[in-house]
């Protein structure tokens, strides 16, 4: 007997799909029936709209399907092999109350992201605090921290993988502690108490470099004449850091703090490219590749995909709303 609530209609997916069409050409015909009142209105501006009519339907047929039609999967039974089954919302009671790899994987990609961002943003400012001097030689170095932004992340994967080995270059470097400790290698991504801060380490090759070309940016654009007011009025170096530099570049520090909480919440390819123990190194976008690319439950994969961008939802939006009390705009008032 199969399980779940079976439709009644057994040409549902049929018509679910010839539904998404009709709706698609019904937002086409909305955008042409736009296009035509502009074209007559103003040429100008339907031509603009011309320009970007690839890129819409680009994002309808792209995008904007496929996010709709995953939330309807995630109310079916769906192998790929086998029309959808409607099961209603069993993915998402399994998902919270049976699945017992679910919640260490919330666990493990919730701590990722609220250790190693901060970490980030942090190191990132104070290298690009390094990096604004104007010093000799001072472009190699603003060049030389950004290329790990650049390489491939399976390729960076691979490289930290060889690192973290046991006979690798990070033990072979803690050598001399191990003997005077008298303690053996660390097993870095085998040892589950050390997963978490292995790929806490990985974070910072992927994003410092991006954050802190970013925070550079940002530290060259506030005023040296606010920063010399101050020191002559008799502020010290980490006053003028703290009361000045950081309110001006608060909207930037905002910026790469929700990108990197984006980034964090969605690690995927180091975690899929490192081997770890199932129970201690699954992120959440892992698992939702095994479930729909390894097990072919897509319904259930597509539940638990929702259930991530709500949750990325959610933490951005903490964010934001933190940011009200510490994010300065220039003609604005500081809220204090």
């Amino acid at each position: 007997m199969q399980r779940g609530i079976p439709v009644s209609n057994p040409y549902l997916y049929t018509l679910v799909r010839w539904v998404a069409v009709g709706v698609g050409m019904l937002l086409l015909m909305l955008l042409t029936y736009g296009l035509l009142r502009a074209f007559r209105a103003r040429r100008s501006t339907a031509a603009g709209y011309a320009l970007i009519l690839p890129w819409l339907l680009g994002l309808i047929i792209w995008q904007l399907f496929p996010i709709l039609y995953s939330l309807y999967l995630s109310f079916t039974a769906y192998d790929v092999l086998t029309p959808p089954r409607w099961v209603g919302l069993k993915n998402y009671v399994d998902m919270f109350t049976r699945d017992t790899r679910f919640w260490p994987s919330v666990r493990l990609t919730v701590l990722y992201s609220v250790i190693s961002v901060p970490l980030g943003v942090l190191g990132a400012l104070g290298t690009a605090s390094l990096l604004a001097r104007e010093v000799r030689g001072i472009g190699f170095w603003r060049t030389l921290y950004y290329v790990p932004a650049v390489l491939p992340a399976a390729a960076t994967a691979l490289l930290w993988r060889w690192m973290f080995a046991s006979r690798g270059l990070i033990n072979s470097l803690l050598s001399p502690v191990y003997r005077l400790l008298n303690m053996e290698p660390l097993s870095w991504f085998s040892d589950e108490r050390l997963v978490l801060p292995s790929f806490i380490i990985m974070s910072f090759w992927g994003v410092f470099g991006a954050n802190t070309v970013i925070l550079l940016a940002a530290l060259k654009n506030v005023p040296k004449e606010l920063k010399e007011a101050a020191l002559v009025d008799g502020a010290g170096p980490w006053t003028v850091f703290s009361r000045i530099t950081v309110p001006m570049i608060s909207p930037a520090l905002l910026y790469v703090t929700i990108m990197g909480v984006i980034g964090a919440m969605q690690n995927f390819t180091a975690p899929l490219f490192i081997a770890t123990p199932s129970s201690a190194g699954t992120f959440l976008n892992v698992y939702v590749y095994q479930q729909g690319f390894t097990q072919f439950k897509m319904g259930y994969a597509s539940a638990v995909a929702w259930f991530l961008m709500v949750l990325i939802l959610i933490l951005t939006a903490i964010v934001w709303k933190w940011s009200d009390a510490y994010v300065y705009y220039e003609g604005e008032l500081r809220q204090r």
